[in-house]
């Protein structure tokens, strides 16, 4: 298995962006500014397919409103124009709103109902397909999955599925499980990092990273956060996760999230890294930075705080 041999100073790129919305002027400005405002060295380029429902079997990952797969390929070969590593990260949303989290079936196979056969079946089409274009294009890393926390407890095709990805794809494999779910995933031994999402209250950082540091421990491998952030409003920084929060806008307290994750995590030998939720494809004009609530960073105070640790870390001159 290869090895992680830096710390991942990152930034999601791209996520939300649908069919048409990539390859163009407005996406190649967009990730031109992340890598001079943030410091970047990694990206994960992510981007979704749609299933109907958290309870169908088929992902058509070549419809609408998917990026297309010259889309991805551009946006890959974007980031390394601009000296970035990448690690492509497909996800599955379900259409009707509902979280992937809760995409479930019957744990054992009942006439005419839904069966995990036939979801691993079409997930795993679209992500080997998507592992090929990594490998075709030397993305640096490949994501096999993100929060699909019903699915956690289904180890065999898991382990099938990093089975297959392995025949077309030589680089690092992870896998993004999500925030508070890392002690309960069983097949860590088949991939080359530990990752999660990391949307922990401003004031429990210390606690949850004693519980993380367990099974790094346990599983020996690398270890970083695929996801972290939070949203520039008041009360997010107690709940980062919920985007729906409603709140007045904040600038500081987004800035102060930051300032204490960096510091806690800091503090951690064993965390490698973050890959930062998120920047898109089409950025809010700087002047309306202001009046902007979510979890992007442009043109806000936390900006500058994760330039600061990103260069810190990789011995870049600050700003």
């Amino acid at each position: 298995m290869k090895q992680l041999d830096e710390y991942v100073a990152g930034m999601t790129w791209g996520f939300m962006g649908v069919r048409g919305s990539w390859a163009n002027d407005e996406a190649s400005a967009s990730m031109e500014t992340m890598a001079r405002n943030t410091g970047v060295n990694w990206t994960a380029i992510a981007f979704s397919a749609l299933q109907d429902t958290a309870f169908s079997t088929e992902i058509p990952y070549w419809n609408e409103p998917t990026v297309t797969d010259d889309e991805v390929k551009w946006a890959i070969q974007k980031a390394k124009s601009l000296g970035l590593k990448v690690c492509l990260k497909p996800i599955v949303n379900c259409a009707d709103g509902t979280w992937r989290a809760h995409i479930n079936f019957f744990d054992k196979d009942v006439p005419c109902e839904p069966k995990w056969s036939d979801w691993f079946a079409s997930y795993r089409d679209y992500i080997l397909h998507f592992a090929q274009i990594a490998e075709e294009t030397g993305c640096e890393m490949f994501c096999i999955g993100c929060e699909m926390v019903q699915t956690d407890r289904r180890e065999a095709e898991w382990r099938h599925l990093i089975s297959e990805v392995r025949k077309v794809y030589s680089g690092l494999v992870t896998y993004n499980c999500d925030k508070y779910q890392e002690d309960n995933v069983g097949w860590w031994d088949d991939l080359d990092l530990i990752s999660s999402s990391g949307y922990y209250p401003i004031d429990d950082w210390d606690r949850q990273l004693d519980r993380i540091e367990s099974v790094v421990r346990k599983y020996d491998k690398p270890f970083f956060f695929m996801e972290a952030g939070c949203p520039s409003r008041t009360g997010s920084s107690a709940i980062p996760n919920d985007w729906t929060l409603q709140g007045a806008t904040n600038h500081a307290e987004q800035a102060d999230f930051y300032r204490t994750m960096f510091q806690r995590s800091g503090e951690r030998d064993w965390v490698r890294g973050f890959m930062l939720w998120d920047w898109p494809a089409k950025l809010y004009e700087k002047s309306e930075a202001a009046d902007d609530d979510g979890y992007c960073i442009y043109g806000k105070e936390a900006e500058a705080v994760i330039f600061e640790a990103y260069a810190a870390r990789n011995g870049m001159k600050t700003k």
